[in-house]
């Protein structure tokens, strides 16, 4: 019995007693936070015909639809023009936020409201992309995706090392005027009857404005340090379920993606690869299209290779290194898809899910490469990037046996703020 409960406690105080793979989160946010960004910003000449009120998709037609599934978006709310401008305007806002993690908490709820309104207001607009940014919206909202690489962070940072100096913490006034805006913004739809279409997101929205002021009243009001910590681990194991989840989901787009292509007669006798390379809509450079398609054996590998990957990948997660090779063969497979068929938003959304399976090791290292070439660009002297330290010399190393103290479970973590 005793060998069945030791390793099934140490499994419950890793869930429990920390968010996971912080590094892989921050990547997830970023990548996506920052596709929608950029995609935003470049069909910002187009986003009347795109989503705006007097679109090819009519107002009345998106009204008519959504009465019908149910689909929430924000758009449908009012047809004036002055509406769509500003709510527009306030989904780059808030994926510019969460791409720099400022207010990592209020940030994903206005960037999950942006994409799904926006996606939802013209549903034949978009790809698979656009399918995989949807879902994982909504997931950004139950992770705690600001730790490392944010504002956040090293608004934490900052404030720590003021305690530890002996400095008061000044008050935060961002956070509960962020909370106090949503919060009446949310009366105001409710009690206006603008949630009509469903109660899954109003639910979410309503909940969430709750966590975040029952986490600042704690916070600031409550002296013992239980419900803090109580607060802390439901936040964990949250966010732990949202990163397991977004992983599943990217196991289950390769896997059911490579399942159907083997059913295809296209894709079994390896010209699957051939058609799309000569239509227009996907040839933004004809001449490399035909200079690949000239030759059939690269299309079949293409094709098979292709089947083959998103096939195996699922189970090679079983062992790190074949993992982390077909990690960068998908990752440049979508590479080619984004210059070849000119889809460079479904690939960078299909890339940063992919980008969830990446060893914590790897991305440390990149962002120290990337906090040393800023230092450079900002002109603050040549800086040399630290070679990687032993375990001993990493902060919060405990020598072998000794248990994990309070403060070091704590270390490093950014709360539910504002």
């Amino acid at each position: 019995m005793n060998g069945f409960s030791l390793p099934l406690s140490r499994g419950i105080a890793r869930v429990t007693g920390a968010a996971l793979g912080p590094y892989q989160s921050a990547v997830v946010r970023i990548g996506f936070a920052g596709t929608w960004l950029l995609f935003l910003l470049r069909e910002f000449p187009h986003r009347q015909e795109l989503y705006g009120p007097a679109g090819p998709w009519g107002w009345n037609l998106a009204k008519e639809l959504t009465a019908d599934n149910h689909a929430f978006t924000v758009l449908l709310w009012s047809d004036g023009q002055l509406w769509f401008e500003c709510f527009y305007a306030l989904a780059i806002l808030a994926s510019a936020a969460l791409l720099l993690g400022w207010r990592t908490r209020t940030a994903s709820v206005l960037f999950m409201v942006g994409v799904l309104s926006l996606q939802n207001r013209s549903v034949f607009v978009g790809d698979g992309g656009d399918n995989v940014l949807h879902l994982m919206s909504l997931y950004l909202v139950f992770t705690r995706c600001g730790q490392v690489w944010s504002l956040d962070a090293r608004r934490a940072a900052h404030a720590e090392a003021a305690r530890a100096r002996g400095e008061r913490d000044s008050a935060d006034r961002v956070g509960p005027s962020l909370w106090a805006v949503s919060g009446l913004t949310l009366v105001l739809a409710t009690c206006t009857g603008r949630f009509d279409n469903g109660w899954l997101i109003p639910a979410l929205l309503w909940t969430t404005w709750a966590v975040l002021g029952l986490w600042w009243s704690v916070g600031r009001w409550v002296k013992s340090r239980e419900p803090r910590i109580l607060l802390d681990v439901i936040a964990n194991v949250v966010h732990n379920g949202a990163l397991f989840v977004i992983m599943a989901e990217a196991c289950l787009i390769y896997a059911t993606a490579g399942w159907y292509k083997i059913q295809g007669s296209r894709w079994q006798d390896g010209t699957a690869v051939y058609y799309p390379l000569h239509l227009d809509y996907f040839s933004p450079w004809p001449g490399l299209a035909d200079l690949m398609s000239s030759s059939g054996t690269i299309m079949m590998v293409a094709a098979y290779g292709t089947v083959m990957v998103q096939v195996a990948f699922p189970f090679t997660l079983f062992n790190r290194r074949v993992k982390n090779v077909l990690l960068v063969v998908m990752m440049l497979e979508h590479a080619v898809i984004a210059v070849v068929l000119g889809l460079p938003f479904f690939s960078l959304a299909m890339i940063t899910a992919d980008a969830v399976f990446l060893p914590t090791s790897f991305l440390r290292r990149l962002g120290a490469l990337v906090a040393g070439a800023r230092g450079r660009i900002a002109g603050r002297g040549d800086r040399t990037v630290p070679a990687p330290r032993s375990p001993e010399d990493e902060p919060g190393h405990r020598p072998e046996g000794k248990p994990r103290t309070p403060e070091e479970s704590a270390e490093g973590r950014v709360g539910f703020t504002a």
